[in-house]
């Protein structure tokens, strides 16, 4: 199983913008035959080392992920977040 995690900070960060990219992350879920679980969190703390939104996936394989990236539905999420996003940071691993 391979996890796949990132970690957003948006350019604007009030809830309800916030609250609406969650969303357009949340959309994915049932859409992608490869994406076998999918959560996301925001942040409660506002702290300042804080991200706003936390993305965590699953794939049953490297391959798997790799046809997730490609995907028509996350090719739109990709270009949703990079109009909002002011930086991502991510981890990918297996266990």
């Amino acid at each position: 199983m391979l996890t796949h995690i990132v970690l957003f900070k948006l350019k604007d960060n009030s809830a309800a913008k916030v609250e609406e990219t969650a969303q357009v992350l949340r959309n994915m879920e049932g859409k992608i035959e490869e994406l076998k679980y999918i959560e996301v969190g925001i942040d409660v703390l506002h702290s300042e080392r804080s991200y706003d939104i936390a993305l965590i996936t699953k794939f049953d394989s490297m391959a798997d992920m790799d046809k997730y990236q490609v995907h028509p539905v996350h090719q739109e999420v990709i270009k949703h977040m990079q109009q909002v996003r002011e930086s991502s940071i991510s981890v990918d691993y297996e266990l």
